[in-house]
């Protein structure tokens, strides 16, 4: 599964903005970043990138290291605890999704790998 597929399913699955989930991939893959190195990384302005990120850490996607500082969580679990809190906001009956099961398996590896280094 590329990128730009799990881009695609965040978006539409966990009905993600596009650019919480190019940030959400960013910071998924590459690790622990602050938000003017993710506004860097994707061509955002600070605050943009800012705000992105804490609604990431409200939505259940990642944790916040300090004020300005964010990483990811475990993706298999992120994907799914990112799914649920949109279920419960939606009204939707939460229920096993293979599509959000298969972005956290499909991250993982980059995952890992950006914190084994």
């Amino acid at each position: 599964m590329n990128l730009d597929k799990i881009e695609r399913d965040l978006i539409h699955e966990v009905k993600l903005e596009p650019i919480e989930a190019k940030i959400f991939l960013l910071v998924t893959t590459k690790g622990k970043m602050s938000a003017d190195r993710i506004a860097s990384e994707l061509g955002l302005d600070s605050n943009t990138a800012l705000q992105a990120a804490k609604k990431l850490v409200s939505l259940g996607g990642f944790i916040d290291m300090s004020e300005t500082e964010f990483e990811a969580m475990h993706p298999r679990f992120t994907a799914v605890n990112m799914y649920r809190k949109m279920c419960a906001r939606e009204n939707i009956e939460f229920k096993k999704n293979l599509i959000v099961d298969n972005i956290g398996v499909a991250l993982e590896v980059h995952y890992e790998r950006a914190r084994t280094k």
